[in-house]
């Protein structure tokens, strides 16, 4: 069972958007409240001393007989009850409370054994200059936090997007395009300094860059054989045609023969391979097509023609592809082998043991073999890039009840 991934997993620009502005709130949260704590003692406390400075005038003034001032009194109404208990037990103290509506710093002190002497002070301006001090934390919290946010965005998208270009091009490499380069300006200047991203990029086009040269050599080496061969096989097909008739006759002008078809293989696909094959393009009726390529081929092959269109095509390359499919049923499967035309879509199929796992997957290899049994040759291949050639999509697959299936879709259908 495949695990869900969690809503967050978004893109990296995403998660690092997010984790900015977790660490920037977290952040912020923490300054607001060192500056809340640090301000609000301050001011409780110039409150506070100015209340017990005043409540030792206060009790000078009682103990004088002299009469209150306003806002002192003895046993007030509104004092917190906890105050007063403790101003009966002996002690002084302060506390900020509602009075009448308004912030009040109450300071009280013991009077005689039944009765406190109180003084009250307003906290009203210290209360709103708090207040503002919060709202200041605020705004400027989140306007801190929106700027960090952009900047950092900002920053993650430029490196995001140099991996994207970097995926960009590694993609396009992937599908053949081997001159496909990052280019980033950052590993052309030693003097700048040199990311993870550059790097990445450096390594890339380093690895496309050997990555090309080596199938260059590849293509040559199959091009410069399959040219060298060509003279010789002449030279031997021309004697073998001297010899006198005869079993052995026969046999060395088959293998001649099988010879030639294969330089000639070798050379059609180091052309395709150079990737400079122009089309010749011509409107032709695509099942009468199918069935002349299956009278040239002189197989026992069944054409189905359920849809028949006309498409623009190059006819020989076209009947190159037919034609190399019919042939490796017959080949490598078994009768009865059909090729059906449904519209632009020609499907070759037989009834043997199918195509091996790793044609499905991944599509023909020059040569390969599995387990030891004989592969497939060059045929496939050639069908391949020919249908590459013509715009055409060639996709092969296994019946579910037996037999190999070459599904060739064309996309250039001219009007009927």
């Amino acid at each position: 069972m495949r695990l869900a991934l969690p809503r967050w997993a978004g893109p990296l620009a995403v998660k690092a958007a997010v984790f900015i502005t977790v660490m920037c709130c977290a952040l912020a949260a923490l300054l607001g409240i060192l500056v809340h704590v640090s301000v609000t003692n301050q001011t409780v406390g110039q409150a506070r001393d100015l209340a017990l400075s005043r409540l030792e005038d206060a009790t000078a003034a009682f103990e004088a007989g002299d009469p209150l001032r306003p806002g002192v009194g003895l046993d007030p109404h509104g004092l917190p009850e906890s105050l007063r208990d403790l101003a009966l037990a002996g002690d002084r103290g302060t506390v900020v409370a509602e009075h009448r509506g308004h912030p009040t710093m109450w300071a009280a002190g013991p009077a005689d054994d039944e009765r406190v002497l109180a003084v009250r002070v307003d906290y009203s301006q210290q209360a709103r200059t708090i207040e503002g001090l919060d709202r200041a934390i605020l705004w400027s919290s989140g306007l801190a936090i929106g700027v960090t946010v952009l900047v950092g965005a900002f920053a993650v998208t430029r490196v995001t997007r140099r991996l994207h270009a970097t995926a960009r091009v590694a993609r396009r490499i992937s599908g053949g395009d081997l001159d496909a380069r990052v280019d980033d300006p950052r590993t052309k200047d030693p003097s700048r300094p040199q990311d993870e991203v550059a790097a990445v990029a450096a390594a890339l086009d380093s690895m496309a860059s050997s990555l090309q040269g080596k199938l260059l050599a590849e293509q040559r080496f199959t091009a410069d054989v399959a040219h060298e061969l060509r003279t010789p096989l002449t030279g031997l097909h021309a004697a073998a045609e001297l010899l006198p008739s005869g079993r052995p006759t026969e046999l060395v002008r088959d293998r001649v023969a099988a010879l030639r078809t294969l330089t000639e293989d070798l050379l059609e696909i180091s052309r395709l391979d150079t990737g400079r094959e122009r089309l010749e393009l011509d409107s032709e009726p695509l099942g009468a097509l199918a069935e002349r390529v299956v009278r040239a081929s002189g197989t026992d092959t069944e054409v189905v023609v359920t849809r028949d269109v006309i498409v623009e095509t190059d006819r020989r390359r076209l009947e190159r592809v037919l034609g190399n499919l019919v042939a490796n049923a017959h080949k490598h499967g078994r009768r009865p082998v059909s090729l059906t035309v449904d519209g632009p879509v020609v499907t070759v199929r037989d009834h043997g043991d199918g195509y091996p796992a790793y044609l499905v997957a991944h599509g023909p290899q020059r040569f390969r073999t599995e387990g030891g049994s004989r592969g497939h040759g060059l045929g496939l291949t050639i069908a391949l890039g020919q249908a590459e050639v013509l715009g055409a999509r060639l996709t092969f697959a296994n019946a579910a009840d037996g037999g190999a299936v070459a599904r060739l879709v064309l996309h250039r259908q001219a009007p009927a």
